[in-house]
């Protein structure tokens, strides 16, 4: 990939670098921290990367889902079924979690596909609650206990670390690919304009049911990766608020790049576990951190080059200005 150049003759950077530091930071990760509890607390990490960019990749169509964790909890709950009750492999496991929330998904989200904002966002909610709810009072699922002694494919902490890294990496590739191909430029325009795309021949119910699809498949991934490596599952893992937390580490990122969820899911799931040794004040840097980037950066984490640049643009345009004015002046 090549850099690309300013109007200015400045060269700006290649898009994959930022993804490319950070993929080299965390392969590097566990020879400067390798303690079992901040291993828990990166593999955690990459499961929420995981399920915010597929929130961002089911959402590009402008339609956010508020059932998102549940279908993360789908992908959970199958794999573990399959493992506990019919001795199925987690190399199967796995994928076939992935599958199961993507059929339900596409099923149940295809009556939906014609409302809009908060109709869309209201009857999604309304799903999510009632998957919980059939969570809570399935035997098969342990009701709301939920699910135990799920069994694990690896022994070593480290070995988990790099799996989930890995799948971090080619499932975030998979649905970069997505977003930026012809159908993911079809759904942004679809978000803007869903009657000038109508008008244009497209057919919105398609793109919007493969939207789901694909963001529903790495839901699941997720969830039923985190499975067995947790070892346990409980209906309240799954409910209202880990939606809303996958909703806030978009916004805090930046809903408007790729990167955004990403760099979210990173900070507020990384600063209240650093932040304990302050006690009781810990769940206050994560609220600081939030309203800061609520106040002062509207476009998220993301934004923060672009608005250190406008910064020093806007200074160094004040700065020539006022030389040019003294030179007048002399």
């Amino acid at each position: 990939m090549e850099m690309r150049v300013h109007s200015s003759g400045r060269k700006k950077l290649p898009t994959f670098l930022p993804y490319l530091i950070l993929v080299v930071i965390w392969a590097v990760m566990p020879a400067f921290v390798s303690t079992r509890f901040w291993l828990n607390v990166f593999i955690i990490v990459f499961v929420k990367i995981i399920g915010a960019v597929a929130l961002r990749t089911l959402s590009l169509s402008g339609a956010p889902s508020f059932a998102h964790g549940a279908f993360v909890g789908i992908g959970g709950y199958i794999a573990a079924i399959l493992a506990n009750n019919f001795g199925v492999p987690a190399y199967l496991t796995i994928p076939i979690g992935a599958a199961a929330a993507t059929i339900i998904g596409v099923v149940t989200g295809f009556p939906f596909l014609r409302l809009r904002s908060v109709y869309f966002v209201m009857s999604s909610m309304f799903l999510g609650i009632a998957i919980v709810y059939v969570f809570s009072a399935l035997k098969i699922t342990g009701g709301v206990i939920g699910i135990t002694y799920i069994p694990g494919f690896f022994k070593d902490m480290k070995a988990y670390y790099y799996f989930f890294l890995v799948l971090t990496i080619v499932s975030c590739a998979i649905m970069y690919r997505f977003e930026f191909s012809r159908i993911g430029v079809t759904l942004s325009a679809l978000s803007q304009s869903p009657d000038a795309a109508a008008a244009m021949g497209v057919n919105g119910a398609y793109f919007r049911l493969l939207a789901v699809g694909i963001g529903c498949f790495f839901a699941g991934l997720s969830g039923a990766a985190f499975a067995h490596y947790n070892a346990s599952l409980s209906p309240s893992s799954f409910g209202m608020l880990p939606t809303l937390w996958f909703i806030m580490y978009i916004m805090v990122g930046g809903n408007d790049k790729f990167i955004g969820p990403i760099l979210g899911s990173i900070i507020l799931v990384i600063i209240p576990q650093a932040s304990r040794a302050i006690g009781q004040w810990a769940p206050y840097a994560t609220a600081g951190v939030m309203v800061v980037a609520a106040y002062l950066l509207p476009g998220g984490l993301a934004s923060i080059p672009e608005t250190i640049a406008a910064v020093v643009k806007k200074r160094r345009l004040k700065r020539e200005t006022a030389m040019t004015d003294a030179g007048r002046g002399g």
